[in-house]
């Protein structure tokens, strides 16, 4: 029976040991977070109040940003995980997907795209604003051409060409001439000229033509003589000095006497008519981009969007740190922190630590029983002795 109640009493002791120790173990790790405020008696404080975490809760955020950001988002880290080739193509490919799909493969109009832009009637404005520099520049050249002489209007190099062409035109006037001569066309013109000339001589007219003979006879002669004319070297002297003596007397005449009766209005007329009939922005506006632009996206993937995705890269591996400093990531995550309630931060913990916890707790019970067997083990050599 001694034995049998030592027993007993050896296992009351190792029960009490395990209660003790697996109650004290999870006490103190309920005190981690409980209570989450400070209890008071009174005035006075109750030791231990809040829990540890929240009482060093400003100390544990500041801590998680410094770890955060020495360990966690690094640099190096955004490098190796987003700074890649992969991740450079994949980039370069939805950038291009992206061009394609909303500007240059698009089914909007230059209108639409204006009207995006807040422009609206841009065709209308645009013909309207065409027309009033039309005019100004056509008034503009009507007032140039219409004042002062033709020296004044007309650039001197224009001038030296045109006198410098004057024994050319002379030559081409004397060549045409000795050719309409010598044709029937010119020999009939000759003929009847002769004919009314004679015709309006009366007797003198028939006396004359009785001593010649038949008119062909004389339109020959008549003919022969005029040829002679034409190609004798005076002639050419003459057609050519009469010619520039003109080209003088016009050079010094106002533009608005020899242009008096032009149709100014009509000209104007025509010319709107035709820079409307050209332009025709309206149609020109209601298409799209590929319509002028059918190898834009070959064009584009090929020459922009690897070089705006390849500098985009190179861009934010140079500028990485600065922008993560910049960011202060450090004192996000202790904002943040600070601003979790007590409760989260406990559930944050325990969703992650909550089997390591339970653990601990059944090892303070095993600890606690083992120590409660051993003194009973004590008290029983004690007794012996």
């Amino acid at each position: 029976m001694n034995h049998l109640g030592f027993l007993w009493t050896l296992l009351f002791m190792a029960l009490i040991g395990a209660l003790i120790g697996g109650f004290t173990n999870h006490l103190a790790i309920k005190m981690l977070f409980r209570p989450h405020e400070a209890k008071y008696i009174g005035k006075w404080r109750v030791p231990f109040t809040p829990g540890l975490i929240p009482k060093r809760r400003d100390e544990l955020a500041m801590q998680l940003g410094k770890t955060v950001t020495k360990y966690l988002l690094t640099p190096e880290t955004f490098r190796k995980k987003l700074l890649t080739d992969d991740m450079e193509k994949k980039a370069e490919y939805f950038l291009q997907q992206k061009l394609e799909q909303h500007i240059l493969l698009s089914d909007k109009t230059l209108n639409d795209w204006l009207d995006t832009a807040g422009a609206t009637n841009v065709a209308q404005k645009a013909e309207r604003k065409v027309l009033e520099v039309l005019d100004t520049q056509l008034n503009a050249v009507r007032a140039k051409l219409t004042t002062g002489s033709v020296e004044e209007v007309l650039p001197q190099k224009w001038r030296v060409e045109a006198a410098g062409r004057i024994p050319a035109v002379t030559t081409y006037i004397l060549s045409k001439s000795e050719h309409y001569f010598e044709s029937d066309e010119g020999k009939a013109m000759f003929g009847k000229m002769i004919d009314d000339f004679l015709a309006t001589k009366g007797t003198l007219g028939s006396m004359v033509n009785m001593f010649f003979g038949e008119s062909e006879s004389l339109v020959g002669k008549v003919q022969r003589e005029a040829l002679k004319f034409v190609s004798a070297p005076g002639t050419y002297d003459l057609v050519n000095t009469i010619i520039l003596n003109e080209w003088e007397k016009l050079q010094k005449r106002p533009v608005e006497e020899l242009l008096s009766g032009f149709d100014w209005d009509g000209l104007f007329d025509s010319v709107r008519s035709y820079a409307l009939k050209e332009l025709v922005l309206e149609d020109r506006l209601n298409k799209t981009i590929h319509d002028y632009w059918p190898g834009g996206s070959a064009w584009t993937a090929t020459n922009v969007t690897p070089v705006l995705t390849n500098f985009a890269f190179k861009q934010a591996e140079k500028q990485m740190e600065i922008s993560l400093r910049k960011l202060k990531i450090d004192d996000m995550v202790r904002e943040q922190v600070d601003t979790f309630p007590v409760a989260v931060l406990e559930d944050l913990v325990l969703g992650i630590s909550k089997r390591e916890f339970k653990m601990i707790t059944v090892l303070g019970a095993f600890l606690g029983g083992l120590i409660g067997i051993v003194q009973g083990l004590i008290v029983l050599a004690t007794n012996l002795s």
